[in-house]
């Protein structure tokens, strides 16, 4: 069943690590190379926890049932009643069973961009077992500016929270990212052994400020690419009678139109250094 947990256990002792597969139900990458691996997935050492993120929201082929589980992983006085008494704030809790026993954490999610890249989002922290991901860009900061997520609960208590965006939602070869990301972080974070691991070449961005909209109608001036470069000044949007413009030269993620205040307009950073 959707609701339980699989676990895969080693012949030796070792690390405990989770894999979360939809946290958002319309997220499908992380399922199917669920499906495609689980029938002959093995492991060598320790103990591996994989679990359906949010199976309401699987079920109904949705993002979310009631609320965003994956804005609810933190401390109960930054949720709201209704968030508290979502749907998602009881799968929340029983995730949180499962993460406390866990040092490490892969969650598998996918793009609603069209043209979308693949990208990591964690801390430097995680940085021993991302090298080895089959991705070029890492994204840190997200914990400051946008902390709920699966990844914050792990980094906050002192471990290792990495999840990763496969793609668009809609384009197949996420499917083969979401397969080779799982063997990757397995071997990584030592559950299993793999001659072919290697290293690789990635770019540091860190993200500096979510933008949260402040009236009923929040417009983009045009579509924005993930990770498209805007300079100073440049115009992304119209917050009701507001243009909303660029701080500084650097990158836009996740940018969409949306129709009532305090939700999430899009994610603005740069370039730099882990």
């Amino acid at each position: 069943m959707l609701e339980n947990i699989i676990e895969l256990k080693g012949e030796t002792a070792g690390p405990r690590s989770m894999i979360l597969i939809g946290v958002h139900g319309d997220e499908k990458c992380g399922l199917e190379a669920l499906e495609k691996m689980l029938p002959s997935l093995r492991i060598d050492s320790g103990v591996v926890y994989i679990a359906y993120g949010n199976p309401e929201a699987i079920q109904r082929q949705t993002r979310f049932f009631e609320t965003n589980l994956n804005r609810l992983f933190k401390p109960d006085q930054l949720l709201s009643e209704t968030e508290k008494k979502s749907y998602e704030y009881g799968r929340a809790q029983y995730l949180k069973k499962y993460l406390n026993q866990a040092d490490a954490l892969l969650d598998i999610h996918a793009s609603f961009t069209p043209a979308s890249r693949r990208f990591i989002i964690c801390e430097s922290n995680a940085q021993k077992i991302v090298q080895y991901l089959p991705f070029e860009l890492i994204v840190f900061g997200f914990d400051a500016v946008q902390p709920g997520g699966t990844d914050y609960y792990m980094n906050q208590a002192g471990k290792v929270g990495i999840c990763i965006e496969c793609g668009y939602l809609g384009d197949p070869q996420s499917v083969a990212v979401a397969e080779k990301s799982i063997s990757s972080f397995l071997s990584a974070a030592g559950h299993m052994a793999n001659p072919n691991l290697q290293k690789n070449e990635q770019v540091n961005i860190s993200m500096e400020y979510l933008y949260l909209t402040r009236s009923d109608h929040f417009v983009l001036s045009k579509p924005f690419a993930d990770f498209e470069e805007l300079k100073e000044g440049q115009l992304i949007g119209r917050d009701g009678e507001e243009e909303i413009r660029a701080s500084h030269d650097g990158i836009i993620l996740f940018a969409r139109h949306s129709n009532g205040p305090g939700e999430e307009a899009f994610l603005f950073g740069g370039y730099k250094k882990a």
